[in-house]
């Protein structure tokens, strides 16, 4: 799940650099980066859980611009460790203060915060802010714990360091929410507030800088927005009041409310609080993704309507047209070399004399007639017309598509430049792929030849009246110059000699089962074209331009990626694996 989550994040952010969606998109698309590098840190949170269930108890103090989060920490401190400053926007890093923890090892932090370095507190710099820092301190006033100072969610620059922000509060298993009179009712508070909902964190609110007179009033408005913002109960409150000599005094802190709020942490619900804000945020994420498997469907189906279109072509220009079909005459050639014709003998002992390489038969077995055969084949020519003619049938597809379907535009025209790219190529690669598949049905029509002249050879009459027949030196004849590439396999198939021996085996009780062989023959030719050149070859390779799109512009991610992450949500008896 956690690498589906990265995978996810890094989509969204190379999307966002390129700058291919319009800003009010950008907009959207930044706030799921935003939850999604907080579900990142909080699966890494629960691996903590697991793997050091002993790490000290984490407090983060996170709230808007100004509100004096800094200044808290000093207190609940009771130190001036966190540095202050009247500017806005002070503290950009996360800032850990180990109370009490001088002998305790922290190397696991470093693994969590990731790709964030690890330095000394005063080597925080406005350069880089993929830092954080860990500072040893003593406290009279706190437990043992890592108390975090953060930085601020809502300044200018705030989108710069928000990732340390997002990080921090995943860690924390309690949070301390400073907000001041003048900032507390921020649209950006209360937008973090309702994202981390669900990681059901106990909360204490710190309210900065207020005066007596406004305090009541203060605090019912504060619950009213909390109300509006969230469905859990308002937490707990400590009011701060304004000091004239300058920040707040530690006595203003109610100490036995804050030790009861550090304790409430309960990190067995880890799991349930995981799958929950996962559970929340799921449509949201994976809605782009879930667009592209759409769009990607629509092109499956237009390759698929295409690829019929073409199939019914092949079916009515080639295997049911009454002229052009072949391939069963072919085989009826090839019977003329297994009948054993008179005359035959002394035709083949000439050739032989002449020619340096041995007739093995008249159709036989050698690759270079066969290749003679397929590049003089009606049926290649129709193959390759059809090739041509079912990109023109995509090409004008796509382009309607990106008329109809605005939103998708930028996706139909990227398939169709690809599509333009590579046509040749295409075409090319089923070209060789007819040529390879006519060579080798030749196979299948010898295997016809053979049943035929089986079934023949039980009726030895019919064999012999075949023999018998004065035309049968002739197609002897014809059968040699096909082979030795003097004639065609067009003109073998309407000479007289063939077209006898056509008649002679339809108008016999042979006839059906000619009949038979062909159609199972055509049924065989059938099949194997779909399955080997309009499925493996054609369909294939149009099937993959999607995954040649761009990676900046897309998602790109599998549906069997989703799947299977969606299938671990479902997993929730044992929790997320966090492979």
């Amino acid at each position: 799940m956690l690498e589906f989550i990265q995978l996810l994040k890094q989509r969204y952010q190379s999307i966002l650099q390129g700058g291919f969606v319009e800003d009010s998109v950008s907009e959207i698309y930044q706030d799921r980066v935003d939850s999604l590098n907080l579900a990142e840190a909080f699966l890494k949170k629960g691996l903590l859980n697991t793997e050091q269930k002993q790490h000290p108890v984490q407090i983060a103090v996170i709230g808007p611009t100004q509100a004096g989060k800094s200044s808290v920490v000093n207190l609940l401190l009771d130190n001036g460790a966190a540095g202050v400053s009247a500017l806005a926007g002070y503290t950009m890093h996360p800032q850990g203060f180990a109370v009490d923890l001088q002998n305790r090892g922290f190397a696991w932090l470093e693994q969590y915060y990731g790709d964030f370095k690890k330095v000394e507190q005063s080597q925080l710099g406005n350069e880089n802010h993929d830092c954080f820092s860990l500072t040893y301190v003593d406290s009279k006033t706190l437990p043992s714990c890592v108390l975090w100072d953060t930085a601020d969610f809502d300044s200018i620059g705030a989108a710069e360091y928000r990732d340390g922000v997002l990080k921090t509060i995943a860690l924390a298993d309690v949070i301390v929410l400073v907000v001041s009179k003048e900032k507390y009712a921020d649209q950006s508070v209360w937008e973090v507030m309702n994202l981390i909902e669900s990681l059901n964190q106990p909360t204490l609110i710190v309210i900065n800088k207020l005066v007596k007179d406004s305090q009541a009033i203060i605090l019912r408005s504060l619950e009213e927005k909390w109300q509006q913002a969230r469905k859990d109960d308002f937490p707990k409150t400590i009011p701060l009041h304004y000091q004239k000599q300058g920040a707040p005094s530690a006595q203003q802190l109610d100490r036995p409310l804050i030790s009861r709020m550090f304790g409430k942490h309960n990190r067995n619900k880890q799991p349930d609080h995981q799958i929950r804000f996962l559970n929340q945020h799921w449509s949201a994420w994976t809605e782009p993704v879930v667009a592209e498997f759409v769009v990607e469907k629509e092109w499956q189906e237009i390759i698929d309507l295409c690829t019929k279109d073409a199939l019914k072509n092949y079916q009515r220009d080639y295997l049911n047209h009454p002229n052009h079909y072949e391939t069963f005459q072919n085989a009826l050639a090839n019977l003329l070399t297994l009948l054993e014709l008179p005359g035959i003998a002394k035709v083949m002992a000439k050739t032989r004399r002449v020619l340096t390489w041995p007739v093995r038969t008249l159709f036989g077995i050698k690759s270079g007639q066969r290749r003679q055969l397929a590049e003089d084949s009606h049926e290649v020519a129709v193959l390759n017309q059809i090739a041509e003619h079912t990109l023109i049938q995509l090409a004008e597809n796509i382009l309607d598509k990106a008329d109809k379907e605005p939103e998708k535009r930028q996706w139909w025209k990227e398939v169709n430049l690809i599509l333009r790219q590579q046509r040749e190529q295409v075409l090319e690669n089923f070209k060789i792929s007819v040529n390879q598949y006519h060579e080798e049905f030749q196979e299948e029509v010898e295997a016809t030849a053979q049943r035929l002249y089986n079934k023949l050879d039980d009726q030895p009459v019919l064999l012999n009246t075949l023999r018998a027949t004065r035309v049968t030196t002739d197609a002897a004849a014809l059968a040699l110059a096909l082979y030795t590439g003097g004639i065609g396999l067009h003109d073998l198939i309407i000479t007289p000699a063939m077209l006898s021996i056509t008649s002679l085996l339809a108008e016999s009780t042979l006839g059906g089962y000619m009949n038979r062989l062909e159609a199972e023959l055509k049924k065989t030719q059938l099949d194997t074209v779909k399955q080997r050149l309009f499925i493996e070859v054609l369909q294939q390779t149009l099937s993959q331009f999607p995954e040649q799109m761009s990676k900046g512009h897309y998602f790109n991610i599998s549906q069997s990626q989703l799947e299977q992450a969606e299938q671990q949500l479902k997993e929730k008896p044992h929790g997320l694996r966090l492979f």
